[in-house]
């Protein structure tokens, strides 16, 4: 930086090598261009120039259209999916406390142990008819 406070520009060049590593990463789906972007901290517009010039699969005039939104609409999607589901659990359970509410209410009122425990002594059932 200057002292009047003006940026000195810096003009940085990159080896034929480096470029053709960036656009082989690319190719290879390790990178997308706006991630080669940010960890490199190259313009995108270098990037796909040099994906122009270097690339196996694209040739030049052909547009390159990478799929941001989609992705952008999957988490959409799947955070919604996520809240719908968490309705769902916290409907259900509503319901089990309602339920075991009902179960204490039952066992108050009419004296009936409707919960099923290893202890409780199993019931008679009907008995036998005298008819053989």
């Amino acid at each position: 930086m200057l002292k009047t406070g003006k940026r000195i520009k810096s003009k940085r060049t990159f080896s034929e090598e480096f470029k053709r590593k960036l656009v082989e990463e690319y190719e290879k789906g390790l990178m997308s261009v706006p991630q080669m972007e940010r960890y490199y901290g190259i313009s995108n517009k270098l990037i796909y120039n040099w994906i122009y010039k270097y690339s196996t699969y694209n040739e030049k005039n052909v547009r390159i259209v990478e799929l941001k939104e989609s992705q952008t609409n999957r988490l959409k999607e799947l955070e919604e999916k996520v809240k719908e589901l968490e309705r769902a659990v916290g409907q259900k359970q509503i319901m089990i406390d309602y339920l075991e509410k009902m179960i204490d209410l039952a066992k108050e009122t009419y004296s009936i142990d409707i919960k099923k425990n290893s202890n409780t002594p199993h019931s008679g059932g009907s008995k036998p008819t005298g008819k053989q």
